[in-house]
């Protein structure tokens, strides 16, 4: 119902960010890393949004790129993850780092968060692995197209595509920004972080 909100910020506080636009205050809950990127009073920007409701409440939560947003989307539809927790989530490490530890199947470092035990970690990583690999599947672009570095790196450009692409990103565009940046590192998480980086906007 909500893409984005383009505002000025008017309020923030732990968890909270209130954007006013067009004569109205939003208030999304957000993550830290959201916080600490937007949290500035009369700073204007565009906040990626989704909107939560339920039987008992309605929310409407604030991120700060659109790899966020699907992040949180990917973690929601996880069985047994709300949105309160997929921003606990989200406020102990960055879309990148996230994106690492489920293609390369790292429970301990979603298990730090607290409130997430190893078994919820470790059904996160399951699931989120499974939509990843579909993602990549269903997309149009040929897998020859980045067979040459994934084979120079024994599977790491193919780790990072997919982790891309699951964030809403197009493959084409994912192997683009991969290949970019595996001319500076062959380290998995490097090659993330460095190819959202070309993403920001």
């Amino acid at each position: 119902m909500f893409y984005c909100i383009s505002g000025k910020v008017i309020h923030y506080e732990e968890g909270k960010l209130v954007v006013q636009a067009g004569g109205v205050g939003y208030e999304l809950l957000v993550s830290n890393n959201a916080l600490t990127r937007l949290g500035k009073i009369g700073l204007e920007c565009t906040v990626y949004t989704t909107l939560s409701v339920t039987q008992d409440d309605v929310r409407l939560f604030g991120f700060y790129s659109k790899e966020e947003k699907n992040m949180f989307a990917k973690l929601t539809s996880v069985s047994g993850v709300g949105g309160k927790m997929a921003l606990q989530i989200l406020s102990s490490a960055d879309v990148s780092t996230l994106a690492v530890a489920i293609v390369s199947g790292d429970a301990a470092t979603i298990s730090k968060v607290k409130g997430i035990g190893k078994k919820t970690a470790e059904r996160i990583i399951l699931e989120l692995r499974e939509q990843m690999n579909d993602a990549v599947a269903a997309s149009s672009v040929s897998s020859d197209m980045f067979a040459q570095p994934e084979q120079q790196q024994g599977g790491v450009a193919a780790d990072a595509i997919s982790a891309l692409v699951s964030l809403g990103i197009s493959k084409t565009d994912a192997y683009s920004a991969v290949a970019a940046a595996m001319k500076k590192t062959d380290k998995l998480e490097q090659i993330i972080t460095l190819a959202l980086r070309s993403f920001d906007r």
